[in-house]
């Protein structure tokens, strides 16, 4: 398929992100130490900085329940591992966009951006939520009730891999709008071939933590998250079935528009 046969929805989120990255950049020079030097395990930009306050002001539009997951979230011990409320916020306006129906997350942690996606989707759509940890999940599930989009995420307690194994056994290849990968990074490349075949022509793959700190300039042999970052990293580059656009939002992600 040519690279710019891709539906208008796609074309049009793509050129969003190119402007969304150069103006980044632009930002980056700038204000090169609060841009050019990750400050929280996290975020880019530093979480005490008044860059990331003004952000936050100026564009977070967050469903009262989100930020009710999110404080909870915040207090647990790996509050940490949640993804940033802006980002989720910009890939729920990439899933509105390309008006998705079915989505798959790898990695619920609390449920904050399960929750974030169910909000967004039409009321007969669908999370596939994986995860292998249940009482990490009980902090949002009730919050997904107080929503009333419970029926939406449709939960799978058990290794991601043997749940994507069975979507495709179950003939729901290239079914699937939207899939956001952030779990062992050991497994990274294992889960975004298995997205690739669940995601149909036009829909988008959302990887988490591109970045990993920066640890990814250069990997210890014995880091294996880093390494396998790194690797999909310089697949995805040369990767003739996607379009690809790495962003410089919370601990870096990609996204990988299916062709």
């Amino acid at each position: 398929m040519p690279v710019f046969s891709v539906p208008k929805e796609v074309a049009v989120g793509t050129a969003m992100l190119g402007i969304a990255f150069a103006t980044g950049v632009l930002a980056g020079k700038r204000y090169p130490l609060i841009f050019g030097t990750p400050r929280s395990p996290r975020s880019i930009i530093g979480k005490s900085s008044p860059i990331w306050q003004y952000i936050l002001d100026h564009s977070l539009r967050e469903h009262p329940i989100l930020k009710k997951l999110r404080l909870l979230t915040a207090d647990h011990p790996w509050g940490r591992m949640m993804v940033s409320c802006d980002q989720a916020q910009f890939m729920a306006n990439l899933v509105k966009l390309i008006k998705a129906k079915k989505v798959i997350e790898i990695g619920v942690f609390t449920g904050y951006n399960a929750l974030n996606m169910a909000l967004v989707l039409p009321d007969n759509g669908r999370v596939v939520a994986c995860d292998i940890n249940e009482d990490y999940v009980k902090i949002g599930k009730p919050l997904w009730k107080e929503a009333g989009v419970d029926h939406k995420i449709d939960l799978r307690i058990k290794p991601a891999i043997q749940t994507l194994d069975e979507l495709l056994a179950s003939g729901e290849e290239e079914t699937f709008d939207f899939a956001f990968i952030d779990a062992d990074k050991e497994s990274y490349n294992e889960y975004y071939e298995k997205c690739l075949r669940l995601i149909k022509k036009g829909g988008i793959i959302a990887i988490d933590n591109v970045l990993w700190n920066g640890k990814v300039l250069n990997p210890r042999k014995d880091d294996l998250a880093a390494q396998s970052i790194h690797h999909l990293n310089e697949k995805l580059l040369r990767d003739a079935r996607v379009n690809i656009s790495m962003i410089p939002m919370g601990d870096g992600f990609t996204l990988a528009f299916k062709l």
